[in-house]
C-alpha cells in the first residue's frame, strides 16, 4: 500500500508549487493505527510513505529545513508522522518503506548540484537512523517539463542507504532491487520477466519504459517489477473523487499480480488524517473477492501425472501441496549426444477424480528461487486449447477468455524455456465475477 499524503491533501492538488504555507496541514483526527488496520485486514504486507513529495514539505521535523510539520500547527508542531506511520505498521506486523522525492520545489539548494545533493542525503540518513529498519525505500525520476536543471548523485544515494541498511530494497527505474513497471496504471506486460539488464536502465528515462514492462529473458539481474496505481482517478485524496470499481481493482490485480509484480496500490488519507471509509469498502471488497476467487484449489484432491520426472522428490503431486516455492515439479533434462539441452515439450496433467471440474481461472507458478524459467506455455482441457501463455514467474493467473469450462482432464505444455521448467503449485479456480463479465458480454 502507498500513502500519498502531505499538503497537497489540503490544496486539492497533485504537483504541489513548493510554496505553501505550511500552517494549511492541520488533519484533525490523524491516525496511524487507521491505516495499519486497514491495510491488514487488506491483505497488505508492506505500507509505503510520502516521508516528502515534490513541494518539499517534510512529513518529519527534519532538522535540515523548516518546511515541514515541526512548522504546521498539527500536534503543536511536536508532531512526527514518520514516526507514527512506522510505530503503526510495526505493531500490526507490516513492512515499512519511505518515498523522498528527488524533485524539491521549495528548497533554495535545488538545482546546485552538490549543496542539493548534500542536502537529501542528510535527509535520507535521517530517515535511515531514527526510525528503524525500513523495508523498502522508494526513488523516482519524475518532476515537471519546465523543472530547474538538476543531477541527482543516485549512486551516492544508493551507497549510503546500504550502508545505513544493508537489507532495504531500493527501488527505482532502474532498481537496484526493485524496478517500476513503466506506468501508473498498474499493469505489467503479458510477458514480464524479473530479468532485465540494469546497465540498459536510467531513472528518468522515458525511452525504457516498453523494456522495463516486459523485463528481458536474457537479462543479468533480477529485478522483479512493482506496479504502482491509485485506488482513486488521484495520487492525492480529493473530496471530488470516488474509489475504483471492483471489478477494476480485481482486473488490476490480474495484470500484475497474476504477471509475476508485487502490485502497490495508493490509498490516500484524507485531510482528517484518515482513510475515507469508501476506499476501506473499496478495499474491503476487493480482499473478500480475492479470497473467495483463490481459497479453494479446484484441482485438489485431484490426480496428477507428468511427461518425465527428474527423480525421488520431485514428482508432480508437488503442485497441490501447500508449498508454493521450494518444493516443485521438474522433468527430466533432455540432452543431445553432446551434453547440449535441447528444447522440448514437458507436460503436466490434472484428473478429476469423479464428475469432472468447473472453473475459469487457472494458476501457475514456478520456483522462482531457482530462476524464472517459462518462455511460452499452453492450457489445454479435454484436449481443447483454453489460454496460451508466455512468462509466468512466481505467479501466472489465466482468466478463460470464453468464460468458463467444464472437463475432466487439464493439461499444461510447457512448449519453450529458458532451462528445465520447475513449477510450483498450479491451481483451478472460479470467478463469479468474471463469469458474470462473459455472460453479460455475450447477451450484448
Amino acid at each position: 500500500m502507498f500513502l500519498h499524503f502531505g499538503v497537497n491533501t489540503f490544496t486539492d492538488s497533485e504537483w504541489g508549487t513548493g510554496q505553501e504555507d505550511p500552517k494549511i496541514f492541520r488533519p484533525t483526527s490523524l491516525n496511524a493505527s487507521q491505516w495499519a488496520a486497514t491495510a491488514k485486514a487488506a491483505g497488505i504486507s508492506l505500507m509505503i510513505l510520502t516521508a516528502k513529495h515534490h513541494d518539499g514539505f517534510c512529513l518529519w521535523p527534519s532538522k535540515y529545513t523548516d518546511h515541514s510539520v515541526r512548522s504546521s500547527p498539527w500536534r503543536g508542531g511536536g508532531g512526527d508522522v514518520v514516526k507514527e506511520f512506522v510505530a503503526a505498521a510495526s505493531s500490526r506486523g507490516i513492512d515499512a518503506g519511505l518515498y523522498l522525492s528527488p524533485w524539491d520545489r521549495h528548497d533554495r539548494r535545488y538545482g546546485r548540484d552538490l549543496e542539493y545533493n548534500e542536502y537529501y542525503l542528510a535527509q535520507l540518513q535521517e530517515l535511515l537512523t531514527k526510525y528503524g529498519g525500513v523495508r523498502e525505500i522508494w526513488f523516482d525520476g519524475a518532476k515537471g517539463a519546465n523543472a530547474t536543471n538538476m543531477t541527482y548523485y543516485f549512486d551516492e544515494w544508493f551507497a549510503m542507504v546500504r550502508e545505513l541498511q544493508s537489507s532495504i530494497n531500493i527501488f527505482s527505474d532502474a532498481g537496484p532491487d526493485v524496478r517500476w513497471i513503466g506506468n501508473e496504471n498498474g499493469f505489467a506486460g503479458s510477458t514480464c520477466w524479473a530479468t532485465i539488464n540494469r546497465t540498459s536502465l536510467s531513472i528518468g528515462n522515458a525511452s525504457i519504459v516498453d523494456y522495463l514492462n516486459t523485463g528481458d529473458p536474457r537479462g543479468t539481474d533480477y529485478l522483479p517489477a512493482e506496479c504502482d496505481v491509485s485506488i482513486r482517478p488521484g495520487w492525492f485524496w480529493h473530496k471530488s473523487q470516488s474509489p475504483k470499481k471492483l471489478t477494476q481493482l480485481l482486473d488490476i490485480y490480474y495484470k500484475s499480480v497474476g504477471r509475476n509484480c508485487v502490485l502497490l496500490l495508493n490509498v490516500p488519507p484524507n485531510t482528517t488524517g484518515l482513510i475515507s471509509q469508501s476506499d476501506i469498502h473499496a478495499l474491503t471488497q476487493l480482499r473478500s473477492t480475492i479470497d473467495t476467487i483463490f481459497s479453494v484449489n479446484l484441482a485438489a484432491g485431484c490426480s496428477v501425472r507428468a511427461s518425465s520426472q527428474r527423480g525421488v522428490g520431485f514428482g508432480p503431486e508437488n503442485i497441490l501441496d501447500g508449498d508454493h516455492l521450494w518444493t516443485y515439479w521438474a522433468p527430466k533434462e533432455d540432452v543431445r549426444g553432446s551434453g547440449q539441452r535441447r528444447n522440448q515439450d514437458h507436460c503436466i496433467e490434472i484428473r478429476a477424480a469423479r464428475g469432472g471440474l468447473r472453473f475459469n481461472v487457472v494458476r501457475i507458478q514456478e520456483a522462482v528461487g531457482l530462476g524464472q524459467r517459462i518462455k511460452r506455455h499452453d492450457v489445454y482441457v479435454d484436449e481443447k486449447l483454453v489460454a496460451r501463455g508466455t512468462t509466468v514467474g512466481y505467479k501466472r493467473l489465466h482468466r478463460i477468455e470464453a468464460g468458463e469450462v467444464q472437463g475432466s482432464v487439464v493439461r499444461i505444455r510447457v512448449l519453450d524455456s529458458r532451462a528445465v521448467p520447475l513449477i510450483s503449485s498450479v491451481g483451478l479456480h472460479f470467478d463469479p465475477l468474471w463469469a458474470a463479465h462473459i455472460k453479460n458480454q455475450s447477451v450484448t
